[in-house]
């Protein structure tokens, strides 16, 4: 396995994404920059909550479970890292194969609307492909557009599941 992906396409945006664009397992140097990233969309800085993320995806289990960052070849043409997404197989949960799961996708959003979330999207579902996983969830707020758009955009529709839940503050 590679630590770099590459994107393999006839269309001329996507060959300029391709080259302007790199791929790659997180580092403890993307930490940081990680955190300020999803603090600028969030309006939440969360160190504790990456750094174990970092610990867990970055580190452990690495041969099912990616965080992925996407930065620009060129280090002077844009922030350290314009995206990240993060994943990891799961299964057998009521029943289910063991499938791919995305749990955080985050593009700089100064570089929206450019390919960099479809482009981390696609590259984490290779590394799905690599290890024999075939079928890829995640879980949207129905008040999410952004997020909604576009998970749709990349085929993702419904699945066989129904999300439930139980506000322990309500008994």
């Amino acid at each position: 396995m590679t630590q770099e992906s590459s994107f393999m396409t006839d269309a001329p945006e996507k060959r300029l994404l391709e080259e302007s664009l790199r791929i790659r397992k997180a580092t403890s140097e993307h930490l940081q920059h990680a955190i300020d990233l999803d603090a600028r969309i969030t309006g939440q800085p969360k160190p504790e909550y990456w750094q174990d993320i970092f610990e867990r995806y970055g580190s452990r289990h690495v041969d099912e479970r990616f965080f992925l960052v996407a930065e620009p070849r060129d280090p002077s043409s844009g922030p350290e890292i314009l995206g990240l997404i993060v994943g990891e197989v799961r299964g057998w949960e009521f029943g289910s194969e063991p499938c791919g799961w995305v749990f955080a996708v985050s593009v700089d959003p100064d570089y929206r609307q450019q390919g960099i979330g479809e482009a981390l999207f696609q590259a984490l579902c290779e590394k799905f492909r690599e290890i024999g996983i075939t079928t890829v969830r995640t879980m949207v707020r129905r008040q999410d557009p952004l997020h909604m758009s576009f998970f749709r955009s990349e085929g993702m529709m419904a699945g066989p599941y129904i999300q439930m839940e139980l506000n322990l503050e309500d008994e």
